[in-house]
């Protein structure tokens, strides 16, 4: 019969080698990202489609929020904000879109960066999740995860949530953090937190909802046939609206204090919160007023790793704790040094071509 103390040695030998399995997972990863894609081709992981713009970000602080040192009601500091598209390189697709936002006017040192896309929930909740869904893409001109959003539901569940089609402007989007990070304020209470950006105004709808044949079949992300909208009308639209106003973001937070009890799922990011027993509250306003050029766009980089103490992303254990989606985020370094190498050495990528090779996710 096995002891007390021989399955305590097995537990922790367990634990050790699932650490070994995340941190040996992310590494390979990083790196094979890292040439295959920042140094051959010179892309980012995702979000290749994309538009930046700079503003300013103001503290507006809900008085609910606890404490903390960075959170300083009233200051205003320099931002940008990369708004961006999944995979595609045609923004008339079904597509999902973000909004990375920067709290500093540097390329990549912030005090503060933070992910954001469209819809609540995601495509996937944990690192060995994510590596069945990027295995199993299986992309042709613009019909991809056929396979996966057959063996996962919840994955199919979450590109209905995500994905968006033919919205009228990134401005009147709502973009989501989806994972989970700590909040440990002045106070040194363990707390947990969500991020989200809304649209300033409270009277401006969402766009893009995807209908309901989209519903059927997320993985059929083509333009609609006869689509009349070009590959770039989202990108043009954002620019253009810069040019006699600005756009406008509540920047806001989820708080919920840690429990005893707490089930290992409220880290899961195919789940939400409860608005009710865990409100959103206003943490600042995101005001831009300048457009990026194409150049600058794609220099600029977004890591979780750009974070106060306090707010940082939450240990994981192994590639099947839900936490290990930023751990994985975090070991991405070595890719965007790899792009920004690729840049020296081949150039900067060409801007998006308006021309008729639609549901492309290459630039052709």
């Amino acid at each position: 019969m096995e002891t007390s103390i021989q399955k305590t040695k097995r537990t922790a030998i367990g634990r050790w080698v699932d650490r070994i399995q995340l941190y040996s997972t992310a590494q390979l990863f990083s790196v094979l990202i890292a040439v295959t894609m920042g140094l051959k081709t010179r892309q980012r992981m995702s979000h290749n489609n994309g538009i930046g713009a700079k503003g300013t970000f103001t503290f507006d602080l809900d008085p609910d929020i606890p404490p903390h040192h960075f959170l300083e009601h009233g200051k205003q500091v320099s931002c940008q904000v990369r708004h961006g598209m999944a995979t595609f390189y045609d923004d008339a697709m079904s597509a999902i879109r973000s909004l990375s936002l920067k709290l500093s006017d540097q390329p990549f040192a912030s005090p503060f960066d933070m992910n954001l896309n469209t819809g609540s929930i995601s495509l996937f909740w944990n690192a060995a999740s994510f590596l069945k869904l990027a295995k199993m893409r299986r992309q042709k001109w613009g019909i991809e995860y056929q396979d996966y959003y057959k063996k996962y539901p919840i994955g199919k569940a979450g590109a209905i949530s995500t994905l968006r089609r033919n919205p009228t402007s990134f401005a009147n989007l709502t973009y989501y953090a989806k994972t989970p990070f700590n909040f440990v304020g002045k106070d040194g209470v363990q707390r947990y937190a969500k991020y989200r950006a809304i649209p300033y105004d409270p009277q401006v709808e969402e766009s893009g909802m995807i209908p309901e044949r989209d519903k059927l079949e997320p993985e059929n992300q083509r333009i609609i046939p006869g689509e009349t909208r070009s590959r770039n009308y989202l990108k043009k639209e954002l620019a253009e609206r810069l040019k006699d106003q600005t756009v406008k973001y509540w920047f806001q937070i989820q708080i919920r204090k840690a429990e005893a009890n707490d089930s290992e799922s409220i880290f899961n990011c195919c789940i939400d919160w409860d608005e009710k027993e865990f409100p959103w509250m206003n943490m600042g306003v995101i005001e831009l007023n300048e457009i990026m050029d194409w150049d600058s766009s794609n220099v600029i980089g977004f890591s979780v790793t750009n974070l106060p103490k306090g707010l940082d992303f939450i240990k994981a254990k192994s590639i099947y704790d839900y936490n290990s989606l930023n751990y994985m985020r975090s070991k991405m370094g070595i890719a965007r040094k790899a792009r920004l190498l690729g840049y020296k050495l081949f150039g900067k990528p060409v801007e998006i071509p308006e021309n008729d090779n639609r549901n492309s996710s290459t630039i052709v």
